[in-house]
């Protein structure tokens, strides 16, 4: 890459090999910047989004470069997508559509009023085509990144690609998103992607004068003011949890969280907790 971009737990040394991004204990570098002071009445599920996906998903809208009224179209609906797309309100966005394939995914978009489009059922550039009226959507997510899913052909190149190590991911987001994007649209790409990839139509985005801003997540700049808009009751960050279990119940959990399995969007480890707790 040229160069280390950040420092973040549990991200691997090319990000600073901090461990403990998921433990019981951790190391705290440079504890008088980084860590903040939460205010009392709010509970653990409303703020320890606020490093990583809260942020991640806010930071994705930021880019977007929304403008009052626009159409936000934001590809897939995980943990970041579905703080992306209430970002977007957040930020004047006229119209949400999500697109992904999973009901329960949808559902959770659609209880923060986005459209929604599952992605095995139609083609996705004719159905925001249509619910554009032809001129596609102002401004485009990517909250997949490098593991997206294709149905058909599309879908078994990049996974042969991929596993044959002709390619480091499957970035077939990106690809539909340039596509569906209006004439000097915005496309925000805060899903993940490690090399090099193929087939990108570098030819779509300049002739569509498209812009594209993405970029690890800056975290401590977005804490704060996030943090602010919790305590002012704008959102309550806790809607995307789905299980709460102790920690020693992680490795099970990385797996039904995996699978799609149990409805599973976002879970939270605690530290502590019984599995009596957790049920109850």
């Amino acid at each position: 890459m040229g160069h280390s971009p950040a420092g973040l737990f549990g991200y691997s040394h090319m990000l600073g090999a901090f461990p403990g991004g998921q433990a019981e204990y951790l190391r705290v570098p440079f504890a008088d910047v980084g860590p903040v002071k939460v205010p009392d009445g709010l509970c653990d599920e409303q703020v320890v989004f606020l490093s990583d996906i809260y942020p991640t998903g806010y930071m994705a809208a930021e880019n977007a470069d929304i403008e009052p009224g626009d159409t936000v179209a934001v590809w897939g609906c995980g943990p970041v997508a579905q703080f992306a797309i209430r970002s977007a309100w957040m930020l004047g966005a006229g119209r949400v559509i999500a697109i992904d394939r999973f009901p329960e995914r949808l559902a959770m978009a659609e209880t923060g009023k986005a459209e929604t489009i599952n992605y095995e059922q139609v083609n996705v550039y004719d159905a925001l085509q249509e619910m554009t009226k032809g001129r596609g959507p102002d401004r485009c997510i990517d909250a997949v990144g490098t593991e997206a899913h294709a149905p058909g052909i599309k879908g078994v190149y990049d996974k042969v690609k991929q596993t044959t190590r002709m390619e480091s991911d499957r970035p077939h987001v990106i690809r539909e998103a340039l596509k569906c994007c209006r004439k000097g649209g915005t496309l925000s790409i805060p899903g993940v992607y490690i090399g090099f990839d193929d087939k990108i139509p570098l030819g779509t985005m300049m002739n569509k004068a498209i812009t594209i801003k993405t970029g690890q997540t800056h975290v401590q700049r977005y804490t704060e003011p996030l943090l602010q808009k919790i305590v002012d009751g704008e959102i309550d960050p806790s809607f995307v949890v789905t299980h709460e279990v102790p920690l020693e119940r992680g490795p099970e959990m990385y797996k039904t969280f995996r699978d799609k399995e149990e409805g599973c969007i976002k879970v939270v480890l605690k530290p502590g907790m019984t599995d009596q707790s957790a049920n109850a």
